[in-house]
């Protein structure tokens, strides 16, 4: 028989969603800024054929002089960014679920038997729960840089207004790198969690559109014997009667 077992509450699933394609959007507009002046271009000269490559991506996703547009774009989703943040950690709060989130003193040594077990180095299984310890890691890192990006980008959004932040961040040179780097560390985090998702399965991944999964009972997991006499019962004895005046008896 099979058995339907609860796993991600509704809130948990919205957040999920939401999340999504905001902080996508936020990437590209991203993008959209920082190439925005030629200053920060990636390129390798101007008479290379390396100088291509940058320029077919440019193109490809329109991403040139359009800084007006990128910064409206930023703006309005950083703060629907914030608000399903915060909505997020504060349920997590609330409603007990940062007990499955927060990683414990086995999480990292564990975290690195995942990854040896996803890479097919380790045959042994890690301890499975709710979450793996990578997955524990991940995520309580990804609300971390979460924070990270807030701050950051409003130390750079208002430099002067907020300049004690800005100060605390090391000043607007080194809050803008910051920001720049948490976000490919986003973009690699959803690279490694699309293909996390696609080895997971169905099953997982319906979870989180469903909020459940479907788990076989042990009635669907058949039993090896592990020795014969498991798998053949014994056989009872039989009571042996001894033979009448009228039968014969056995030889000697």
């Amino acid at each position: 028989m099979k058995k339907i077992v609860k796993k991600h509450p509704l809130a948990i699933r919205w957040f999920h969603w939401v999340n999504f394609p905001v902080l996508a959007i936020m990437i590209w507009s991203g993008l959209l800024i920082y190439w925005a002046n030629d200053v920060y271009k990636v390129g390798f000269g101007d008479k290379t054929l390396l100088k291509f490559f940058p320029d077919s991506f440019y193109k490809a996703f329109n991403i040139p002089f359009r800084l007006a547009e990128g910064m409206a774009y930023h703006f309005v989703f950083m703060w629907l960014f914030f608000i399903n943040g915060f909505a997020y950690v504060l349920y997590t709060v609330i409603s007990g679920e940062w007990r499955y989130l927060l990683p414990n003193r086995h999480s990292f040594k564990e975290a690195w038997q995942v990854l040896l077990h996803d890479l097919r180095i380790r045959k042994a299984k890690p301890p499975q729960g709710k979450y793996n310890a990578a997955q524990r890691v991940a995520y309580s890192a990804i609300i971390v840089m979460g924070i990270g990006s807030v701050i950051t980008g409003l130390a750079i959004y208002k430099p002067v207004q907020l300049w004690w932040l800005c100060a605390i961040c090391g000043g607007y040179a080194f809050a803008r790198i910051i920001h720049f780097v948490l976000t490919i560390g986003y973009s690699l985090f959803f690279v490694i969690h699309i293909i996390q998702v696609i080895l997971a399965g169905w099953n997982n991944f319906r979870a989180m559109i469903t909020g459940f999964e479907v788990e076989k009972t042990k009635d669907d997991i058949p039993v090896v014997p592990s020795s014969l006499s498991e798998a053949v019962p014994v056989a009872q004895a039989v009571p042996v009667t001894q033979a009448g005046p009228d039968e014969e008896q056995p030889a000697n």
